[in-house]
């Protein structure tokens, strides 16, 4: 009778509130690892892309629609980022609790100011952000602003926890404080670098950095390079050479190493997110990794 008593409160004190997970729903691995970061035991994580996707265009697929479904907190980019299928996944789940203006949905482009906001917008500019630059990851300064909002939210989602999430910032900012401190140091001869980047994915990173950006293997935002493009960037770079050529892990890298063969400037492949390597394992070691790479390269 004691060991059925005994075993009964050890399932009903799993079962309550105080000792469930907040499940987590997130659209990209950078987002996934913050919620670690700063929900520690207390939250399940589900990140809908990998290291390897381009999160502008992935398919709001059954199973997605199933995990959006089942999620307490809907942590994405935002900032038009995935408009082409999150919008999708809201409505086919039918989840009240992760739809727009509710508690359990959080755009982390939202809490930071962007940049590259346009003055105005036109179809023939190509796939251009109307919210601006999204990829706000790659500010180690905005990504600390995200992270308090971050905990703010699961706070507010899950009370009884609201000190472990509390200690679990601190302890984030802390530790993120002094990585930011050794990294400006570790790429302070970056400055004044010159590049040519596939996509905006880097801005943030490169302003961080004082690295100037000359050119884009797109044509126009979401446009592959053309023949006609790389022809007009070969005699850019004969003019105003640059350091090195950036492009994203799940980029394709024909038209860099085009440009690359033509002119001997280097092309530094990176990982964008958390999972984009085998060192990449979480925020702090996918910073280090690329500018480690940067730096390498561009000596």
């Amino acid at each position: 009778m004691k060991t059925v008593i005994t075993l009964t409160l050890s399932l009903m004190l799993i079962a309550s509130p105080a000792f469930a997970k907040v499940n987590v729903f997130t659209c990209e691995p950078e987002w996934q690892a913050l919620v670690q970061a700063i929900g520690g035991e207390h939250v399940k994580t589900y990140s809908a892309t990998t290291a390897y996707q381009d999160p502008h265009h992935i398919e709001a697929r059954p199973s997605l629609i199933a995990k959006t479904r089942r999620a307490d907190l809907l942590v994405c980019t935002g900032a038009e980022l995935e408009i082409g299928w999150l919008p999708l996944l809201l409505r086919k789940s039918g989840n009240a609790d992760v739809q727009a203006s509710e508690l359990g949905y959080f755009l982390a482009a939202s809490h930071v100011e962007r940049i590259e906001v346009p003055v105005a917008l036109d179809r023939s500019q190509g796939d251009v952000h109307a919210s601006g630059n999204p990829h706000v990851s790659w500010d180690p300064y905005r990504l600390q602003t995200i992270a308090k909002a971050l905990s703010k939210r699961l706070q507010e989602i899950d009370p009884n926890n609201a000190t472990n999430y509390q200690q679990k910032l601190k302890q984030f900012n802390q530790q993120w404080t002094t990585a930011i401190t050794r990294w400006e140091v570790m790429a302070a001869n970056l400055a004044g670098k010159k590049v040519i980047v596939y996509h905006k994915n880097w801005s943030y990173l490169l302003k961080w950095l004082g690295v100037e950006v000359i050119a884009d293997l797109e044509p126009k935002p979401g446009l592959p390079p053309t023949s006609k493009h790389l022809s007009h960037l070969l005699s850019v770079t004969r003019d105003n050479a640059p350091d090195a050529i950036l492009i994203a892990n799940y980029q394709d890298d024909k038209g860099a190493k085009w440009l690359s063969n033509k002119t001997g400037i280097p092309v530094i492949q990176l990982p964008y997110t958390v999972g984009g390597s085998d060192q990449a394992i979480d925020l702090f070691s996918l910073y280090n990794e690329v500018l480690s790479l940067i730096i390498k390269e561009t000596r």
